[in-house]
């Protein structure tokens, strides 16, 4: 019998790997990031979840882009934050500490395997942002508040080599789902 234990075993961990564990939100406090964490942000809700493998996630407010057309470092865009599939690839230390924060930090956004002017990062003026009633404020960045900003430093540093996914959708009904939307179409499930 002891034979059988080896296919049987690894039979359990792809389907555990491909149907996650109910998902259960966790408080900021509690949360430890890992490898292959992933992010979702709803950009209609401005809400940002961060979300384990298992399905235990963290949720989180965001400010995103203001939905209106903007004139912004030399550029004029709509400021609406994209839905895109993203990769989060690298970090940097921005000079301007009002836009970026305190801390400068920002985690940059790709797409498609090209680095984009999006990313996450912190304001100096977020408790007054937060506060209003509107959170599409951004010229299309996603700004977190500094003790979510450190989280997602964490993770990115944990998962540096391969990046963590990012998905930005306007709605979001299962963000667990979403989060692994792709690797479920990979591996055949849902189609």
């Amino acid at each position: 019998m002891p034979f059988l234990a080896v296919p049987l075993i690894g039979s359990l961990l792809a389907l555990q790997a491909l149907f996650p564990a109910v998902p259960h939100q966790v408080s900021l406090e509690h949360w430890r990031p890992k490898a292959g964490d992933r992010v979702v942000v709803d950009t209609a809700a401005n809400e940002g979840y961060l979300i384990h493998t298992d399905g235990l996630f963290v949720r989180f407010p965001v400010i995103t882009g203001q939905r209106r057309g903007v004139c912004y470092i030399g550029r004029c865009y709509n400021a609406t934050t994209p839905t895109r599939a993203w990769v989060i690839q690298s970090q940097h230390i921005k000079g301007d500490r009002r836009t970026f924060g305190p801390s400068g930090r920002f985690l940059r956004l790709y797409w498609d395997g090209e680095n984009t002017a999006y990313g996450f990062h912190e304001h100096a003026a977020e408790e007054i942002m937060f506060a209003r009633e509107s959170r599409f404020q951004s010229m299309g960045c996603i700004i977190v508040r500094a003790a979510m900003m450190d989280i997602l430093e964490q993770t990115y540093a944990l998962n540096a080599e391969r990046g963590v996914p990012v998905i930005t959708q306007y709605g979001v009904e299962e963000p667990v789902r979403l989060a692994f939307a792709e690797q479920l179409l990979v591996s055949g499930v849902g189609q």
